[in-house]
């Protein structure tokens, strides 16, 4: 089997100097964001909550590029250009640090050492009360996972990280204090348009949740460390808004490739992906919204977990 890492070319796996197309992407969601509540309440308040959700779901995505280095190769540059958190809940820093930590393959969907996983060690989900399991096999379905997944996964952060600051972990409480600055300024730009700050937080949350539905089904668990990773053969708005990143195992293989390379790459690989990660695909979100919007495609206790060390 041909190996996708060693037919990658150097150039475009980390690209030179400022990558205009994403930081001209990550200024025109700012201005939309700044038109959307300047312009849109007074013809539909409906209509701005929904806007507010998709720049929310577009400025996770391009805060997800910005953490692997893009568009500039300057780490504080990034992290100033996406300073303002239009998701409201989640500090762009320990963003950065859980999600560089969820890219250590050979971890992908560990209860424990994975931070992204859904998956609960098999003997926690034993001595689990039955709502409790209620409601993560609800959480499990793919519409249970876009209307309560971001108020599952809140609860969950802001629990860990507590447990980290009380512990002393660095950088935690920094990373808290900037994200409060961040979102001091958006309520403060908000406040100074009609958009009321109920339908800010909707947006926000909506935004979560339409995120939710490229994580849904990003891994899975197996023995092999790249069978784990999905590929999404989407080419409509979703995987637009989600810059792409459905073809994930391209993105896990080559975590320095940015947004607009990773299609081409794909099909220039196809075979060898494909092969990599063990036939784990899908060719559409229609197709994943078909099998999964009421049912679970995985168990919540991980699977494997007795196999593992």
């Amino acid at each position: 089997m041909s190996d996708p890492q060693q037919e990658i070319d150097c150039g475009m796996m980390m690209p030179r100097g400022v990558e205009w197309g994403t930081l001209g992407l990550i200024l025109a969601c700012y201005a939309l964001w700044l038109l959307v509540l300047t312009l849109l309440p007074d013809l539909s308040l409906s209509l701005t909550v929904l806007c507010l959700g998709i720049l929310a779901a577009l400025h996770s995505s391009l805060t997800h590029e910005a953490l692997h280095g893009h568009p500039f190769r300057n780490r504080l540059l990034n992290e100033a250009l996406l300073f303002l958190p239009l998701t409201l809940f989640i500090p762009y820093g320990r963003f950065r640090d859980t999600h560089l930590a969820h890219h250590r393959d050979e971890r992908l969907t560990d209860p424990y050492d994975d931070p992204e996983s859904n998956f609960q060690d098999p003997e926690i989900w034993a001595q689990m009360p039955g709502w409790r399991r209620g409601v993560l096999r609800l959480n499990n379905t793919l519409l249970g996972r876009v209307l309560l997944g971001p108020l599952l996964g809140q609860i969950c952060f802001v629990a860990e990280d507590w447990r980290l600051a009380r512990a002393g972990e660095a950088g935690v409480m920094r990373d808290w204090a900037l994200h409060g600055l961040g979102l001091g300024l958006v309520v403060w730009i908000t406040l100074a348009t009609p958009t009321p700050i109920w339908a800010l937080c909707l947006g926000g949350y909506i935004g979560l949740g339409l995120v939710k539905i490229r994580t849904f089904l990003e891994h899975r668990a197996h023995q092999d460390c790249h069978g784990r990773t999905v590929v999404i053969e989407d080419r409509g708005p979703l995987a637009w808004l989600f810059l792409h990143n459905n073809l994930h195992v391209v993105h896990h293989l080559h975590p320095g490739v940015p947004w607009h390379a990773l299609p081409r790459l794909y099909r220039k690989n196809r075979d060898s992906y494909l092969q990599s990660n063990q036939g784990y695909h899908y060719h559409s979100y229609g197709e994943v919204f078909a099998r999964y919007l009421l049912r679970s495609k995985d168990p919540v206790p991980h699977p494997l977990w007795s196999s593992k060390d």
